[in-house]
């Protein structure tokens, strides 16, 4: 029975990954083939030094893309080489540091051969792997990707999520009508409900006004825009703390490890050939502080003795190691798009429509502001 529960479990888990990454590049697909429209308008970036009034134009743009992540940068590339004149703003155009987004399934390895991307796993130690290991009161099932269709070199990656991102706005940046710029967008410009463009602040700080037929938000999790498009409703119910292990191998190669604990699931995968990364599932009930050590003790106390025993050293070791702790929240988003809009809506509806989205802000700051103070 036990056996049995841990491969229908694998099931589902692999289900689940390899749908939201379909999901995902489905909708880019969407996008690049709304983008092949004609776009007759002329269109620029105003300078705005003192914030009132336009400037004076600077470039033609038909599509303004903010951010450039993994969506962001892909998206850019695949629709300025369909011709379009793109424009990306990003926030840091530093390379990320973050403890998520640094694996691909082989439908997203597909899928980046598909708009010629795969050479952006080159050069970044990334690293095959083939499936998980899944491991649940001493029992476990071994859950490979299905590969009996495709070539040998079409396997899931693991990677550092900085570096893979480098290589996307790299390769979006070496054509000639795509343009990346450091800035942060503030708000979009509306008019009558529709978005014409947008306002931001560039590397200096001085003000300006891009406009654009289209504008794609790809802002990430954390956007400061969600709010201006739909009734943004998010649940926190757990968090995953992540840590970086060495000096040590996974138990069978080419496989990540999922360790099924009632308390904390617990996930290993190889991101570059001499580091894993360990995320734990903590939910967000009393989550513990990581500055106090009340995480740490958390770890070694109640999660520590349901790791495998060739991992167990190095997980202590990562835990004990300065700075080595960090938390994101897993965040669900129902979609709700267009609440807070204009869309032809009674005045009082309108302002009932705003106040609700206010108040929803407010709470969702609030979260991960006390998110924030724990860590």
């Amino acid at each position: 029975m036990a056996g049995q529960f841990i491969v229908e479990v694998a099931g589902v888990i692999v289900f689940l990954l390899g749908f939201a990454f379909l999901v995902r590049f489905w909708g880019l697909s969407k996008l690049k083939r709304a983008a092949s429209m004609e776009f007759p308008k002329e269109n620029c970036v105003n300078k705005n030094g003192n914030g009132e009034g336009e400037g004076e134009g600077v470039g033609t743009t038909d599509i303004i893309i903010v951010g450039a992540g993994v969506a962001g940068a892909a998206l850019a590339y695949s629709l300025g080489k369909d011709g379009r004149r793109v424009r990306v703003i990003e926030r840091d155009l530093n390379a990320p540091n973050r403890i998520a987004g640094e694996g691909l399934l082989p439908g997203g390895y597909l899928k980046l051969i598909e708009l010629g991307l795969e050479d952006c796993l080159e050069q970044i130690d990334a690293q095959r792997i083939l499936g998980y290991t899944l491991n649940k009161d001493g029992k476990e099932a071994l859950v490979s990707f299905p590969f009996e269709k495709f070539q040998s070199h079409v396997v899931g990656r693991t990677f550092h999520n900085g570096r893979f991102v480098q290589r996307l706005r790299k390769k979006a940046a070496s054509l000639h009508n795509v343009s990346l710029e450091q800035g942060t967008v503030t708000f979009l410009l509306e008019e009558n409900g529709i978005v014409k463009g947008v306002h931001y602040k560039d590397k200096s700080g001085q003000l300006l006004t891009a406009y654009a037929p289209l504008t794609i938000v790809c802002d990430g999790c954390f956007s400061n825009l969600r709010r201006s498009l739909c009734h943004s409703k998010v649940d926190i119910p757990s968090y995953f703390v992540g840590f970086i292990l060495t000096n040590c191998k996974l138990p069978k190669e080419e496989y990540g490890v999922f360790i099924l604990a009632d308390l904390s699931p617990i996930v290993f995968y190889q991101i570059s050939s001499t580091e894993i990364r360990c995320l734990v599932d903590v939910p967000s009930q009393n989550l513990p502080s990581v500055s106090n050590g009340e995480m740490a003790h958390y770890l070694k106390t109640l999660v520590a003795p349901k790791v495998l025993p060739e991992l167990y050293d190095s997980f202590i070791s990562a835990i004990e190691k300065k700075d080595n702790i960090r938390i994101i929240p897993n965040k669900i988003m129902a979609g709700a798009p267009h609440l807070c809009r204009n869309n032809g809506s009674s005045k009082n509806q309108t302002k009932l429509q705003n106040r609700i989205c206010k108040n929803e802000a407010r709470s969702i700051e609030a979260k991960e502001n006390k998110a924030k103070q724990k860590q």
